[in-house]
């Protein structure tokens, strides 16, 4: 016998030895196929009338959805909003447009914890571009800005991170006020790039009520939403720039995926496993998840800044609850939640049985959250705060409506050959995140007037460092690259100072929530003007790193 046919014979009985003593578990994780859940989790509510068309506020939960991040993959907002132009007559076709974002995961976040982020998700016509904040948008190409200048830093107190704001670590079931509302900075202009086409003059603008901040912190230049209507003037004044907003907006939870696996028993039946998903949970065991949606007319705010920059009177900022409708909730709701294969055609991707763990319930008139199965859900106390654990087990079925339907079973009931009670969801290895880093020629509009103090670093709960600089307000990036002349940068420049003087971000902006706390944006980002720059300047990120 030759030593080549002793070495295969060799192998061959090592590899069946290997085989027979396989585990049970080991063999049926061979089963075992990685899918998803996604959906929407929707919240109805009552209209308010169309005259309160001048933005919106709300307050929403944040919180851990996910024990364990799950790597990039990972997608999901929290709950929120999308907020459109309103129109009197039927719009033309191909006008997606929008202010959407929220608190969530996204998959180009790169440094990513369970705690969520908030992002602004401004959408310019056809997602031609967007804007998620200060040097924050569509892709990660420079020379192709797509919606990175379409954001303007306005408080001198609050730095804003490329990969989103983030809120302080360990952050469970605390409530985040966020809102639109316009400010009056810049004139209308009746020539856009140079085409005759207008821009209007309101500038929307991102408050925050938090823990640790509060007050305006950003805006969408205008020339964010006129720019398309260059290239295709029959559009002009048809957006957010010029437009009301829409009084009544949706709002869900929009859940793009969530891990999950498959596998087939002996039997032929299909059972399925998620990752274990959790929502707040307060002193009476129910989920408290968004509580005051308010829409506002003219008087809530722009009437009073506006004669203030034209002679008047400092305006307080204080949103005027007067020129307020706050929509009211009923105990309605629903889930679009669909466990599936990426192989599973759409139409056969079944829901899962939601409503049989979950009831939507007003808990009061302006609160909107859940009352949970105690049979079916686990009541989990972490260090952070109380959660709600959702069931992980389910089992495909036909219903009496002969429809199929992921029903939930308990993990004893799981066929132990499918091997979805012994997989580990775990947070995959990844390579480290490639920074953030912002053009550094000596000419580009970051270094030319460029910045008046630093760099500084600011290191961050989610493991990263913010280099950033002091910038004269009318020099950042932004407002260089948002088709203002210098006389029109300067004009802005005047009010911003007025507003960093009398606007502090110590002090309630927006109606303050009725219940629960508020959340608190990460310390670190919470920031104080060197002297001599109180007024009239801001931080603007650079880069953003892993340590």
């Amino acid at each position: 016998m030759s030593h080549t046919h002793s070495l295969k014979l060799f192998t061959t009985c090592l590899t069946l030895a290997v085989l027979s003593l396989r585990s049970p578990v080991a063999v049926a994780e061979d089963k075992v196929k990685e899918g998803e859940m996604a959906g929407y989790l929707l919240v109805p509510h009552e209209k308010v009338p169309d005259r309160y068309n001048v933005g919106f506020s709300m307050y929403v939960a944040a919180w851990p959805l996910l024990r364990e991040y799950p790597g990039n993959r990972f997608q999901t907002g929290l709950f929120g909003t999308w907020m459109f132009a309103q129109y009197a007559e039927p719009k033309p076709p191909k006008m997606y447009s929008d202010i959407e974002g929220g608190l969530g995961w996204w998959r180009d976040t790169r440094f990513a914890t369970e705690t969520p982020k908030f992002i602004m998700g401004g959408v310019a016509r056809e997602f031609s571009e967007w804007a998620n904040g200060p040097g924050a948008g569509k892709g990660r190409n420079w020379d192709k800005p797509t919606g990175k200048y379409g954001v303007a830093q306005l408080s001198p107190w609050l730095l804003w991170p490329a990969d989103g704001l983030n809120l302080k670590q360990g952050t469970c079931g605390e409530l985040v006020g966020y809102g639109y509302l316009p400010l009056p900075l810049t004139a209308p202009k009746s020539t856009t790039a140079g085409q005759p086409v207008p821009t209007g003059n309101q500038s929307w603008t991102l408050f925050l009520n938090t823990h640790n901040f509060k007050g305006p912190v950003a805006f969408f230049t205008p020339y964010f939403w006129s720019r398309p209507t260059v290239e295709d003037p029959k559009v002009a004044g048809m957006f957010l720039d010029t437009r009301p907003s829409h009084p009544n907006k949706a709002v869900q939870m929009e859940t793009q995926y969530v891990p999950s696996v498959q596998a087939v028993d002996a039997k032929g039946d299909s059972y399925a496993r998620i990752a274990p998903m959790a929502f707040p949970r307060n002193a009476a065991g129910d989920s408290a998840v968004v509580h005051r949606i308010t829409a506002y007319d003219r008087g809530a705010l722009w009437n009073a800044v506006s004669a203030w920059f034209e002679g008047g009177t400092p305006a307080s900022g204080t949103i005027d609850p007067a020129s307020a409708s706050v929509h009211t909730f009923s105990s309605k709701g629903g889930s679009t939640w669909k466990i599936y294969l990426p192989t599973t055609p759409k139409e056969q991707r079944a829901p899962l049985a939601w409503n049989s763990f979950a009831t939507p319930v007003a808990l009061d008139a302006h609160t909107y959250g859940y009352r949970w199965n105690a049979d079916l859900v686990t009541k989990t106390d972490t260090k952070d705060g109380p959660l709600v654990t959702l069931p992980e087990y389910y089992r495909l079925v036909t219903n009496s409506k002969q429809k199929q339907e992921w029903v939930v079973v308990q993990a004893k009931d799981v066929p132990a050959e499918t091997g979805l009670t012994s997989h580990q969801f775990r947070r995959p290895r990844q390579n480290r995140p490639e920074p953030y880093v912002t053009p550094d020629a000596p000419d580009s509009c970051w270094k030319k007037p460029g910045p008046v103090a630093g760099p500084f670093e600011a290191r961050l709960g989610d493991g990263s460092v913010v280099t950033y600089s002091w910038y004269r307000f009318a020099d950042q990036p932004a407002l260089l690259n948002a088709d203002l002349s210098a006389d029109e940068r300067e004009a802005l420049q005047k009010r911003v100072e007025k507003l960093h003087r009398h606007w502090k971000m110590d002090r309630d902006y927006l109606p303050p929530p009725a219940l629960g706390k508020l959340a608190g944006i990460d310390p670190a980002l919470v920031v104080t003007p060197p002297p001599g720059l109180e007024a009239g300047y801001v931080p603007i990120a650079t880069r953003q790193a892993a340590r």
